[in-house]
């Protein structure tokens, strides 16, 4: 396994880290509810993650059964000849909590996770989910959730203090400047590089950057359509996007939500020392990503039919998120990325600020994008071929 310094709180974490939302009916409710089945799985994948050297822990209050299910069986994981202080000592615990309205809910979460975790210190802590506007206003309220946050440190409760986010760049770079945090929970990957000022300016704050759902949210890379089997190989799609990630020196972690061993070992290949060399073109992962960014490039030069995803579409009076939706077609068209495109777009309009915007269709053609959009493209046309390739969701329209 490879270790990279977690920034400032100076955390040597594996660039692997195991990610504990998608273990087996980790969601069924009650969450406190522990079956067996849930708990033998929790077990094997993570002592497998133990065995190749993955000790990153990672959860949320919101994961459904998770941090129940860390904290009754991460001290079964210790060897033969280890105590269970000496396996604490190795396993590192992130989890995170969302910003509560107020102190006293706050404290009352936190001391909530560690009882349900069953240890007496959280290593790095996440604010969780800090995707716009009023949950930042919420975070940094006087005398709220941050101080519940900051006295629970004062009294060794929490060792280090980061946030998760899912929301746009300039709140992101906001939550950064703030010099509140010492690391960052964010989305970025070949298939999604907006994020990637962020990341430069998390490295020039020395944070920790984490990156969230590489294989899921970034591109569902472990059901690959042909095409991009064929543009990666002889790497598998999902270890092209590994290496990608990882040849950023800026990059520490990336979570996996594994809910088998096996899942842990399709990432191992990714790793080799000098990964870092992996940025430079003349490399063989250089050569296979001009291979990948061909496609994106053919798909330009045909004119007028590639969304350089500039943001200078919006705001949408519709609230669209134009940029995302015309992503996906970019997926379509250019890498036959089709079943990722339908099962993300169908989760715009669930009313969250987990993935916020209406479904494309709702477009008046008001034609307030067309003038800024540098590329000169038919916007409303795309986002109704768009919508009507992928949508597939049972309501009402």
């Amino acid at each position: 396994m490879l270790y990279r310094r977690f920034g400032k709180t100076e955390l040597q974490l594996p660039v692997l880290t195991l990610g504990g939302m998608r273990f087996v009916n980790g969601w069924a409710g009650p969450h406190d509810v522990l079956p067996d089945e849930t708990l033998q799985n929790v077990h094997e994948v993570a002592h497998h993650a133990l065995d190749v050297g993955i000790n990153h822990f990672e959860t949320a209050r919101d994961y459904g059964k998770s941090e129940r299910a860390y904290g009754k069986i991460w001290s079964q994981l210790k060897q033969s000849t280890e105590t269970k202080s000496q396996l604490r000592e190795r396993i590192i615990f992130t989890t995170k909590i969302a910003p509560m309205p107020t102190y006293e809910k706050m404290r009352s979460a936190i001391d909530d996770s560690l009882e349900r975790l069953q240890i007496d210190v959280i290593d790095n802590f996440d604010i969780h989910g800090i995707n716009n506007e009023e949950k930042y206003a919420r975070t940094f309220q006087k005398n709220g959730c941050l101080k519940a946050v900051e006295d629970a440190m004062n009294e060794g409760l929490i060792k280090h203090l980061g946030f998760s986010t899912h929301g746009d760049l300039a709140l992101i770079l906001k939550l950064i400047d703030s010099d509140v945090f010492e690391s960052v929970n964010l989305h970025y990957y070949y298939f999604f590089q907006r994020n990637l000022p962020a990341v430069l300016r998390a490295a020039e704050k020395d944070m920790g950057v984490f990156i969230i759902s590489p294989n899921d949210k970034g591109g569902q890379l472990f059901t690959p359509p042909q095409k991009l089997i064929r543009l990666t190989t002889p790497l598998s799609p999902m270890n092209f996007n590994d290496r990608f990630c990882l040849s950023h020196p800026e990059i520490h972690t990336l979570s996996l939500g594994a809910d088998q061993p096996k899942q842990i070992d399709s990432h191992l290949s990714s790793l080799y020392s000098d990964i870092t060399a992996d940025a430079k073109p003349n490399s063989s992962f250089g050569q296979i990503k001009s291979r990948v960014d061909w496609e994106a490039a053919a798909l330009q030069r045909q004119g007028k039919q590639y969304c350089t995803i500039c943001y200078d579409c919006l705001p949408c009076p519709e609230t669209i998120n134009i940029p995302e939706v015309l992503r996906f077609r970019n997926m379509w068209k250019a890498y036959d990325m089709e079943t990722f495109a339908t099962y993300r777009y169908n989760m715009l309009e669930a009313h969250s600020d987990w993935f916020p915007g209406q479904f494309a269709h709702k477009c008046t053609e008001c034609g307030d994008c067309l003038p800024r959009c540098p590329e000169q493209l038919p916007i409303p046309q795309f986002l109704f071929e768009t919508h009507h390739r992928f949508y597939k969701s049972q309501k009402k329209q």
